[in-house]
């Protein structure tokens, strides 16, 4: 198991699950993105100011690896590394796994830029820096 810049833990709810029981495949995208937001919160990023500032932070990719169901009542964790991936493109890689045995649950690769108020494309110097710094 790799180690991760940061890990955010959960806990499935009945609502989250289909008739199957388990997980909707949707809702972990859910999962990843609370966690993605958490820690660049945790970075001094915060969505709404750097709206106000006319920046947004988009998903322009995601990549997602489903290898085991999750169901009502069991802990988890997500983990996150960064990388930075182009120029104007920063990456998440982040895995779900179940908790106490840590059994993989998904991977993802979630690939993201920021754009200024015209919607181009604008990578401040503050996701530069945490980008480069990543793991």
């Amino acid at each position: 198991m790799p180690d991760y810049r940061f890990k955010l833990e959960f806990e499935v709810r009945d609502y989250e699950c289909d008739l199957s029981g388990i997980v909707n495949n949707a809702v972990y995208q859910h999962y990843l993105e609370h966690a993605r937001h958490v820690f660049l919160k945790q970075q001094g990023i915060d969505f709404a100011d750097w709206f106000r500032r006319g920046i947004s932070l988009v998903v322009i990719r995601m990549e997602l690896d489903y290898l085991y169901p999750l169901r009502s009542g069991e802990r988890f964790y997500v983990g996150i590394n960064t990388e930075k991936v182009s120029r104007l493109r920063f990456g998440f890689k982040q895995d779900i796994y179940l908790l106490p045995d840590d059994k993989p649950v998904m991977r993802a690769r979630v690939i993201g830029t920021s754009i200024n108020a015209m919607g181009r494309p604008k990578l401040p110097a503050e996701l530069e820096a945490l980008f480069t710094s990543g793991f």
